[in-house]
């Protein structure tokens, strides 16, 4: 039995997690699976029933589960709220909660979206690394913050422990693909990079196999930019991943292309990298394959069923190659499919697999 908790969200997550869910139950009945699904509010959605973004019952139904599939929080809705009690608070208190302290963002180029991107074909075509990403250090939740009418501040701050456990992932995760690992900082400004580097250095001593090179994370936007080829697997501080992860989604074409997965000791969390997009909520035209992928992420490492979470990708690829866009992915001449008929096509593709 395998337990999920789905926490739709807000704006297009409804949308998007209905897919998901779509497919998650196409490939129970394919394999026999028996996997429970139990629905909760989270974000604005939370807020506006509950009065709080995150309950103790959602939090406690997630520390229970073996997978949580988010779809997006926040809005123009929620955004005069105190900053502590806004929706992306309540996913930087769940993501702590849950101790998900290593997030998986992999900067895939599907074949038959080589053209989607805005850079050239022949920059991004054959593009596939993994941007992992530290979580919950750094200056998201650095002590002290805060701000008055003259200044703001913020602490960016790491504990050894906290480099060493994402570093050893990261290296584990090179060791299983092309033994290439780019540890990526800001050491000649900061010290905490300083102090990153050196831990990331030491722990390279166990994994003598893997390629292992420092980049400056200026630089890193760069030559993401101009050699996505060049990159395998990323590592990286708290902020930086959180932005060179989205610069390297939009090498992909759209990060309604793109998931993600939060893994910690004991539990884990799979979303899609893209926002709520409210001003598209409802209208049935948001990217389900970010959603889709992340649920191919989630029966890779949190079920260990790595031939269905090829499946899911095979179905992907397979609909993208016979002409499927979203708008978020089309170009001029494209015929444009709403999110369930991309859904449809994928849950198509699945089954004739």
């Amino acid at each position: 039995m395998f337990r999920i908790v789905s926490i739709p969200g807000d704006g297009i997550g409804p949308e998007v997690v209905a897919g998901a869910l779509e497919v998650i139950d196409t490939l129970a009945a394919k394999h026999d699976l028996e996997i429970s699904i139990e629905e909760h509010l989270f974000g604005g959605a939370s807020y506006d029933v509950h009065g709080e973004m995150l309950t103790e019952d959602t939090l406690d139904a997630c520390k229970k589960c073996d997978a949580v599939l988010l779809g997006a929080v926040g809005g123009h809705k929620w955004e005069n709220l105190p900053h502590d009690k806004k929706p992306e608070a309540a996913l930087l208190k769940l993501r702590k909660e849950l101790e998900l302290f290593a997030n998986f963002r992999p900067a895939k180029v599907y074949d038959a979206l080589v053209d989607a991107s805005s850079l050239k074909a022949d920059v991004v075509g054959g593009t596939d690394f993994m941007v992992i990403r530290e979580l919950t250090g750094g200056i998201y939740f650095g002590e002290p913050r805060g701000y008055d009418d003259n200044r703001g501040w913020n602490t960016m701050v790491y504990e050894h422990y906290e480099v060493e456990r994402i570093a050893r992932l990261a290296f584990d995760a090179a060791m299983k693909r092309q033994k290439r690992l780019v540890s990526i900082d800001k050491a000649n400004v900061l010290e905490s990079s300083q102090f990153w580097r050196n831990i990331v250095h030491d722990v390279h001593k166990d994994y003598p196999e893997v390629q292992l090179q420092d980049m400056y994370v200026d630089n890193a936007a760069m030559q993401i930019v101009r050699d996505p080829k060049q990159f395998d697997v990323i590592v990286t501080k708290n902020l930086f991943g959180d932005i060179l992860s989205d610069i390297s989604g939009m090498i992909t074409g759209s990060l309604g292309m793109l998931p993600s997965a939060s893994i910690g000791s004991a539990h884990a969390m799979y979303e899609p990298i893209h926002g709520s997009a409210p001003d598209i909520a409802g209208q049935n035209k948001a990217n389900p394959i970010a959603t889709i992928a992340s649920v191919a992420m989630m029966f890779e490492h949190s079920f260990c069923m790595k031939n269905v979470s090829d499946e899911i990708y095979a179905a992907i690829e397979s609909a993208l190659a016979q002409g499927f866009r979203t708008a978020d992915i089309a170009k001029a001449g494209d015929t444009i499919v709403s999110t369930t008929e991309m859904t449809e096509a994928i849950v198509a593709n699945l089954k004739a697999l």
